[in-house]
């Protein structure tokens, strides 16, 4: 037999019950060929042209002197008396389409071998991802024939390729001598057959790694201050308070420990416990939210535990409580303060044991759910009063996560209230309306005793009511006709303080646009300049 005879069916096993194929009874994989080019990208854009190249040239090495120990045990005829037999098997894997193998000696009487190929997977794929190069690009044939024509010599005989079709020429081309005999001015190419070369890279892959890690770390930083101000601009929070608040909610987010949320009725408890599911691993889950003060004590067990059919007079078929509709994810308890005792004691035994019972059944459902309350009462106080079950505080209180009200965080007045005019303006599809210089003066000096949710209460009533491009004062709910001149916890506010602080809120809401802020503020760009200007004071 001679090397044109040989077939990939001679030399391929195959057994189907186990998907198993040997090459020369070697374990091979099959890999398309983009497979191998974004390997080389990936190499390359990581490490650079020079070590990514010495790392497949001696992948491709070792390869080549492997198959050549192959041959050599099951196809030793073939091995030690036709010379075509290596292109041979190059073309038969896919590698390339062999034109012609040239043996001679050069003037040392040393083997020199000229080889020709064209469709070479490696000009193809270098290609798709780097365009035309400069220099030829078929590293892994030529260090494959390097390898096996070594080992088949019993000498190092060293490929280096002279043509290459990803150059423009017409086909690729390599010279094959013995190592000794290629000038210094190849000694560049035959490092990359050193098994000593890719120790020398070593510092500088470590130094490339070291500054990629530099890069992702400082990546990661962008991103999450990214994501933060995302999440402040949710809130529209501007004030130190919140945003501590919110950076407390996303570190909450990713332990399992029970959450107490508490504040004043309208600072959007359900919106940070809603933000810590989002940002936890249940976020896929279900969120759940019931109040418990909207419920009787027999209403609320019936909501939370579900019920068998036959339970009661109404119970005509089976129903899943709440507790079962959030496996998995989170149930939000709103108002927890204003639960019956009796029904605490049940959730206490939800909270030890993990699991629950539906009204008229014996047996017990396990659950998997995170638990959050809320309350706007002082829990500690209705403990000390013997309203709320102490061992229940402790249990639920394991993190207690404080809202502070609109009257303590007052750079969020005019962002909250701009937001919320946008929403309102979009949801009714109104045209453009902007709030007047007196009306942004009183929202900052209202008190805000309801909070967020009094916010977009008024915000919704003035857009109902006014007929120009501007909300006035009169546009406001009737509670802000008289102006409220209360002071708030804390030192006393000189009104100049506060000129400036809703100056600048303006300017920010106009996208630092400072003739735009001058408009809607009804003073002159003279006068708006002046007054920040004394802000810098």
């Amino acid at each position: 037999m001679k090397a044109k005879d040989l077939h990939l069916k001679d030399l391929l096993q195959y057994a189907p019950d186990s998907g198993i194929i040997r090459l020369l009874d070697h374990r091979i994989l099959i890999f398309d060929a983009m497979a191998l080019g974004l390997l080389r990208k990936e190499l390359i854009d990581s490490m650079g042209m020079h070590v990514a190249r010495t790392i497949l040239a001696r992948f491709a090495y070792a390869h080549g002197w492997r198959t050549a120990e192959s041959l050599k045990k099951n196809w030793s005829e073939l091995f030690y008396k036709d010379k075509e037999t290596g292109p041979r098997l190059h073309a038969m894997q896919g590698l390339l389409t062999h034109i012609s193998m040239e043996r001679t000696t050069d003037e040392n009487g040393d083997p020199f071998v000229i080889h020709t190929w064209k469709d070479s997977y490696e000009v193809e794929q270098h290609q798709l991802h780097f365009g035309s190069p400069e220099e030829p690009v078929c590293w892994t044939i030529s260090a494959f024939g390097s390898g096996y024509a070594s080992n088949r010599l019993g000498q190092e005989l060293v490929f280096i390729e002279t043509q290459c079709t990803a150059n423009g020429d017409p086909v690729c081309r390599v010279e094959g001598r013995l190592k000794k005999n290629w000038g210094e001015e190849y000694a560049e190419h035959l490092n990359y057959y050193s098994p000593g070369a890719i120790d020398s890279f070593l510092p500088e892959i470590n130094k490339k790694l070291r500054k990629l890690e530099r890069e992702l770390h400082l990546r990661k930083k962008q991103i999450s201050e990214i994501d933060n101000e995302q999440l402040y601009s949710q809130f529209s929070a501007r004030s130190a308070t919140m945003r501590k608040v919110i950076d407390l909610a996303k570190k909450i987010a990713d332990v399992e420990s029970t959450v107490v949320i508490s504040g004043e009725s309208g600072v959007g408890k359900e919106k940070i416990a809603r933000l810590i599911h989002d940002q936890s691993p249940r976020s896929k889950q279900p969120f759940i939210a019931v109040n418990c003060g909207a419920f009787t004590e027999t209403l609320l067990e019936s909501e939370l535990f579900g019920y068998i059919k036959g339970a009661f007079t109404n119970a005509t078929s089976d129903r899943t409580g709440l507790f079962e509709a959030a496996n998995g994810g989170t149930i939000f308890l709103d108002e927890i303060g204003d639960m019956p005792y009796a029904m605490q004691v049940k959730l206490l035994r939800v909270l030890q044991e993990r699991e629950v019972r539906r009204i008229g059944e014996s047996r017990a459902r396990p659950i998997d759910v995170r638990i959050l309350a809320a309350t706007n009462r002082n829990l500690a106080d209705d403990v000390e009063n013997g309203r709320f079950r102490q061992d229940l505080y402790y249990r639920l209180r394991v993190i207690e996560l404080k809202i502070p009200p609109m009257r303590e965080r007052v750079e969020d007045i005019l962002p909250l209230a701009q937001a919320c005019l946008e929403e309102n303006i979009r949801r009714l599809g109104r045209k453009p309306i902007t709030f007047s210089q007196e009306t942004l003066r009183m929202l900052l000096q209202y008190d805000w005793p309801g909070n967020v949710r009094e916010i977009h209460n008024a915000v919704e009533y003035a857009i109902a009511l006014t007929s120009g491009e501007q909300i006035m004062i009169d546009d406001l709910p009737e509670e802000f006709v008289a102006p409220q001149y209360v002071a708030r916890s804390g030192p006393i506010r000189p009104l100049a303080d506060i000129e400036r602080e809703y100056i600048r809120s303006v300017v920010e809401m106009m996208n630092g646009n400072k003739t735009k802020a001058a408009k809607a503020l009804q003073i002159g760009s003279a006068t708006l300049y002046r007054k920040l200007k004394s802000d810098s004071h």
